[in-house]
Protein backbone atom coordinates (compact mmCIF):
# COMPACT_ATOMS: atom_id res chain seq x y z
CA UNK A 1 0.00 0.00 0.00
CA UNK A 2 1.19 3.10 -0.99
CA UNK A 3 2.25 5.93 1.37
CA UNK A 4 1.51 9.51 1.64
CA UNK A 5 2.89 12.01 3.94
CA UNK A 6 0.83 12.15 7.49
CA UNK A 7 -0.42 15.72 7.06
CA UNK A 8 -2.30 14.68 3.80
CA UNK A 9 -3.63 11.81 5.51
CA UNK A 10 -5.09 13.69 7.75
CA UNK A 11 -6.61 16.55 5.52
CA UNK A 12 -7.50 13.68 3.43
CA UNK A 13 -9.70 12.14 6.29
CA UNK A 14 -11.60 16.16 6.63
CA UNK A 15 -9.78 16.83 10.19
CA UNK A 16 -8.80 20.24 9.39
CA UNK A 17 -6.48 21.50 6.64
CA UNK A 18 -3.19 20.38 4.90
CA UNK A 19 -1.00 23.53 6.43
CA UNK A 20 -3.61 23.02 10.12
CA UNK A 21 -1.97 19.64 10.27
CA UNK A 22 1.43 20.51 9.57
CA UNK A 23 1.00 23.18 12.33
CA UNK A 24 -0.76 20.59 14.57
CA UNK A 25 2.77 18.19 13.99
CA UNK A 26 5.47 21.26 14.54
CA UNK A 27 3.32 21.57 17.90
CA UNK A 28 4.11 17.77 18.34
CA UNK A 29 0.07 16.41 18.60
CA UNK A 30 0.19 14.27 16.29
CA UNK A 31 1.50 10.52 16.83
CA UNK A 32 2.05 7.94 14.42
CA UNK A 33 1.84 4.31 15.93
CA UNK A 34 2.27 5.70 18.88
CA UNK A 35 5.76 7.73 17.89
CA UNK A 36 5.80 11.59 17.46
CA UNK A 37 5.70 12.46 14.28
CA UNK A 38 8.24 15.09 12.13
CA UNK A 39 7.00 17.10 8.92
CA UNK A 40 7.63 14.73 6.33
CA UNK A 41 6.84 11.32 7.52
CA UNK A 42 4.83 9.12 5.81
CA UNK A 43 1.82 6.57 6.81
CA UNK A 44 -0.82 4.57 4.97
CA UNK A 45 -4.32 3.38 6.01
CA UNK A 46 -3.04 0.59 8.31
CA UNK A 47 -1.34 3.49 10.72
CA UNK A 48 -2.89 4.55 13.30
CA UNK A 49 -2.85 8.53 13.63
CA UNK A 50 -3.55 10.19 16.59
CA UNK A 51 -3.94 14.00 17.48
CA UNK A 52 -3.93 14.60 20.90
CA UNK A 53 -4.55 11.18 22.15
CA UNK A 54 -7.27 10.84 19.46
CA UNK A 55 -7.57 8.37 16.85
CA UNK A 56 -8.44 9.78 13.49
CA UNK A 57 -10.87 7.79 11.78
CA UNK A 58 -9.24 6.03 8.83
CA UNK A 59 -11.56 6.11 6.26
CA UNK A 60 -11.95 8.87 3.24
CA UNK A 61 -14.95 10.92 3.03
CA UNK A 62 -17.52 9.71 0.74
CA UNK A 63 -18.47 12.84 -0.45
CA UNK A 64 -16.56 15.98 -0.20
CA UNK A 65 -18.78 19.25 1.15
CA UNK A 66 -18.50 22.60 -0.11
CA UNK A 67 -20.47 25.64 2.03
CA UNK A 68 -20.09 29.13 2.11
CA UNK A 69 -21.36 30.92 5.63
CA UNK A 70 -22.05 34.54 6.73
CA UNK A 71 -19.79 34.57 9.97
CA UNK A 72 -21.64 37.25 12.59
CA UNK A 73 -19.25 39.65 14.66
CA UNK A 74 -18.40 37.44 17.82
CA UNK A 75 -17.91 34.66 16.27
CA UNK A 76 -13.99 32.72 16.14
CA UNK A 77 -13.12 31.38 12.72
CA UNK A 78 -12.35 27.82 14.67
CA UNK A 79 -14.21 24.80 15.16
CA UNK A 80 -13.60 25.12 19.54
CA UNK A 81 -11.92 28.01 21.35
CA UNK A 82 -10.39 27.47 24.79
CA UNK A 83 -11.81 30.83 25.95
CA UNK A 84 -15.13 29.95 25.90
CA UNK A 85 -15.77 32.40 23.06
CA UNK A 86 -18.78 31.52 20.53
CA UNK A 87 -17.32 29.50 17.16
CA UNK A 88 -18.19 28.68 14.32
CA UNK A 89 -18.74 25.22 14.17
CA UNK A 90 -21.71 26.04 16.40
CA UNK A 91 -23.33 27.45 12.76
CA UNK A 92 -22.53 24.37 11.23
CA UNK A 93 -23.26 21.71 13.53
CA UNK A 94 -25.85 20.64 11.44
CA UNK A 95 -23.69 18.99 8.54
CA UNK A 96 -23.34 15.07 8.52
CA UNK A 97 -19.87 15.16 8.59
CA UNK A 98 -16.94 17.44 9.97
CA UNK A 99 -16.13 20.69 7.60
CA UNK A 100 -13.82 23.25 8.81
CA UNK A 101 -12.59 26.98 7.39
CA UNK A 102 -10.87 27.88 4.68
CA UNK A 103 -9.26 30.74 6.30
CA UNK A 104 -10.60 32.51 8.95
CA UNK A 105 -12.19 36.33 9.68
CA UNK A 106 -11.17 37.90 13.06
CA UNK A 107 -13.94 37.91 15.77
CA UNK A 108 -14.96 41.39 15.34
CA UNK A 109 -15.28 41.03 11.58
CA UNK A 110 -18.32 39.58 9.70
CA UNK A 111 -18.91 38.02 6.34
CA UNK A 112 -18.18 35.57 3.47
CA UNK A 113 -16.01 32.12 5.33
CA UNK A 114 -16.11 29.05 3.08
CA UNK A 115 -15.64 25.43 4.67
CA UNK A 116 -14.96 22.57 3.15
CA UNK A 117 -14.13 18.77 4.18
CA UNK A 118 -11.60 18.76 1.23
CA UNK A 119 -8.15 19.33 2.54
CA UNK A 120 -6.31 19.68 -1.09
CA UNK A 121 -8.81 22.24 -2.35
CA UNK A 122 -8.65 24.12 1.54
CA UNK A 123 -4.85 23.66 0.96
CA UNK A 124 -4.91 25.45 -2.77
CA UNK A 125 -7.27 28.00 -1.57
CA UNK A 126 -5.12 29.10 1.54
CA UNK A 127 -2.04 28.72 -0.67
CA UNK A 128 -0.01 32.34 -0.68
CA UNK A 129 0.54 31.46 -4.50
CA UNK A 130 -3.18 31.33 -5.32
CA UNK A 131 -3.66 35.27 -4.69
CA UNK A 132 -7.56 35.33 -5.18
CA UNK A 133 -9.02 38.71 -4.82
CA UNK A 134 -11.05 39.13 -1.62
CA UNK A 135 -13.50 41.88 -1.31
CA UNK A 136 -14.38 43.76 1.78
CA UNK A 137 -16.86 46.72 2.60
CA UNK A 138 -14.87 48.49 5.38
CA UNK A 139 -16.46 51.88 7.24
CA UNK A 140 -14.05 54.30 8.87
CA UNK A 141 -14.05 56.91 10.68
CA UNK A 142 -13.70 59.42 10.93
CA UNK A 143 -12.65 60.20 7.52
CA UNK A 144 -9.88 58.87 4.94
CA UNK A 145 -7.42 60.95 2.69
CA UNK A 146 -7.38 61.17 -1.04
CA UNK A 147 -3.19 60.63 0.09
CA UNK A 148 -3.81 57.35 2.57
CA UNK A 149 -6.10 55.68 -0.54
CA UNK A 150 -3.29 56.32 -2.85
CA UNK A 151 -0.15 55.05 -0.02
CA UNK A 152 -3.59 51.82 0.31
CA UNK A 153 -3.07 51.23 -3.58
CA UNK A 154 0.54 51.18 -3.59
CA UNK A 155 1.45 48.72 -0.77
CA UNK A 156 2.10 49.67 2.92
CA UNK A 157 4.20 48.11 5.64
CA UNK A 158 2.69 45.70 8.07
CA UNK A 159 4.52 43.21 10.52
CA UNK A 160 7.58 44.68 8.57
CA UNK A 161 6.80 43.39 4.83
CA UNK A 162 5.22 45.44 2.30
CA UNK A 163 1.71 44.82 1.52
CA UNK A 164 0.70 43.96 -2.42
CA UNK A 165 -1.33 46.91 -3.81
CA UNK A 166 -5.28 46.95 -2.60
CA UNK A 167 -7.87 48.24 -4.88
CA UNK A 168 -9.93 51.05 -2.57
CA UNK A 169 -12.95 52.50 -3.85
CA UNK A 170 -15.08 55.04 -2.00
CA UNK A 171 -18.82 54.07 -1.77
CA UNK A 172 -20.35 56.63 0.55
CA UNK A 173 -19.11 59.41 2.51
CA UNK A 174 -21.32 61.59 5.14
CA UNK A 175 -19.81 63.47 8.09
CA UNK A 176 -17.40 61.60 10.44
CA UNK A 177 -17.89 58.36 8.51
CA UNK A 178 -16.97 56.82 4.91
CA UNK A 179 -17.43 53.64 3.45
CA UNK A 180 -14.84 51.63 0.86
CA UNK A 181 -14.30 48.94 -0.72
CA UNK A 182 -10.89 47.28 -0.69
CA UNK A 183 -9.92 44.19 -3.07
CA UNK A 184 -6.58 42.38 -1.88
CA UNK A 185 -5.43 39.08 -2.96
CA UNK A 186 -2.95 38.41 0.25
CA UNK A 187 -4.94 36.58 3.39
CA UNK A 188 -2.17 38.19 6.12
CA UNK A 189 -3.98 37.93 9.74
CA UNK A 190 -5.57 40.89 10.07
CA UNK A 191 -4.90 42.67 6.98
CA UNK A 192 -7.04 45.56 6.06
CA UNK A 193 -7.36 46.44 10.17
CA UNK A 194 -3.51 46.25 10.14
CA UNK A 195 -3.53 48.36 6.47
CA UNK A 196 -5.33 51.02 8.06
CA UNK A 197 -4.01 51.42 11.48
CA UNK A 198 -0.84 51.94 9.43
CA UNK A 199 -2.29 54.88 8.25
CA UNK A 200 -4.05 55.95 11.76
CA UNK A 201 -7.44 55.27 10.15
CA UNK A 202 -9.95 53.34 12.65
CA UNK A 203 -12.01 50.82 11.18
CA UNK A 204 -15.42 50.59 12.71
CA UNK A 205 -17.07 47.31 10.79
CA UNK A 206 -15.37 45.21 8.64
CA UNK A 207 -17.47 42.84 6.03
CA UNK A 208 -15.67 40.88 3.16
CA UNK A 209 -18.84 40.20 0.42
CA UNK A 210 -16.54 37.51 -1.76
CA UNK A 211 -13.75 35.78 -2.64
CA UNK A 212 -13.15 35.30 -6.00
CA UNK A 213 -16.10 34.44 -7.84
CA UNK A 214 -17.89 33.28 -4.61
CA UNK A 215 -19.99 36.54 -3.13
CA UNK A 216 -22.21 36.73 -0.49
CA UNK A 217 -25.47 38.13 -1.76
CA UNK A 218 -28.38 37.70 -0.07
CA UNK A 219 -27.41 35.42 3.12
CA UNK A 220 -28.43 35.98 6.31
CA UNK A 221 -25.82 36.40 9.26
CA UNK A 222 -25.19 32.83 10.85
CA UNK A 223 -26.95 31.36 7.38
CA UNK A 224 -25.00 28.83 5.56
CA UNK A 225 -25.93 27.15 2.26
CA UNK A 226 -23.87 24.81 -0.30
CA UNK A 227 -21.78 26.32 -2.72
CA UNK A 228 -23.65 25.56 -6.03
CA UNK A 229 -21.87 23.64 -8.69
CA UNK A 230 -21.30 26.36 -11.34
CA UNK A 231 -20.01 28.50 -8.17
CA UNK A 232 -17.45 25.45 -7.27
CA UNK A 233 -16.35 25.41 -10.72
CA UNK A 234 -15.40 29.00 -11.01
CA UNK A 235 -13.79 29.12 -8.18
CA UNK A 236 -11.37 26.38 -8.60
CA UNK A 237 -10.82 27.38 -12.36
CA UNK A 238 -9.91 30.88 -9.92
CA UNK A 239 -7.54 28.96 -8.45
CA UNK A 240 -5.68 26.90 -11.04
CA UNK A 241 -5.72 29.98 -13.19
CA UNK A 242 -3.85 32.08 -10.70
CA UNK A 243 -1.42 28.97 -9.99
CA UNK A 244 -0.42 28.70 -13.15
CA UNK A 245 0.69 32.21 -14.03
Amino acid sequence: MKKERIQKIIADFGFCSRRKAEELISQNRVMCNGKKVNLGDKADFNDVITIDGEPIKLKRNKKKIYIMLYKPRGYVSTMSDERGRKCVADLVKDLPCRVYPIGRLDVNSEGLLLFTNDGNFANDIMHPSSHVNKIYRVTIRPDITDQQVAKLSEGVYIDGKKTAPALVNILSKEPNRVVVEMIISEGRNRQIRKMMDSLGVRVVRLKRTSIGPIKLGMLKPGRWRELKPGELSSLKNEVKKRFDK
